[in-house]
């Protein structure tokens, strides 16, 4: 429970450009799959996003919230290569299809973010990124 608070919180303490953008990744990875949750597609956005949220608290509790907190969304490759399998059968024109589109490029541009983050954990940039939760 201490990693989910820590988890939470340093989203809440994030510089407010990171708020922004994470609130732009719930609203496309969770809000608006709600709107379709009957289709098979939205259900996997959802399941995949709570998975995700899971794997950056497991990993705010073993790490703190450093860089590594960016693996948790791997889980977005396979989802990204799901959803790409199924563009197909939904046109850009419709609003489920412009929905999965704008979702897979807000994933993939995300995932540029972390595989750059964790490349820098590895590197040894183990630091918390928001400081003020050292002490927390």
């Amino acid at each position: 429970m201490k990693a989910f608070i820590k988890f939470n919180q340093s989203i809440l303490r994030m510089p407010l450009q990171w708020q922004i953008w994470v609130m732009l990744l719930v609203t496309v990875n969770l809000i608006v799959p709600l709107f379709f949750i009957n289709r098979l597609e939205a259900q996997v956005v959802v399941g995949n996003l709570f998975g995700s949220m899971i794997l950056m608290t497991v990993l705010t509790g073993l790490s703190g919230f450093t860089r590594l907190v960016g693996l948790g969304h791997f889980l977005w490759f396979p989802l990204l290569y799901f959803l790409w399998t199924r563009l197909s059968y939904y046109p850009p024109e419709t609003i489920y299809g412009i929905w999965i589109r704008v979702l897979m490029t807000l994933n993939a541009v995300s995932l540029v973010i972390d595989v750059i983050d964790v490349i820098r954990y590895l590197g040894g940039d183990r630091k918390e990124t928001i400081q003020s939760l050292k002490s927390d």
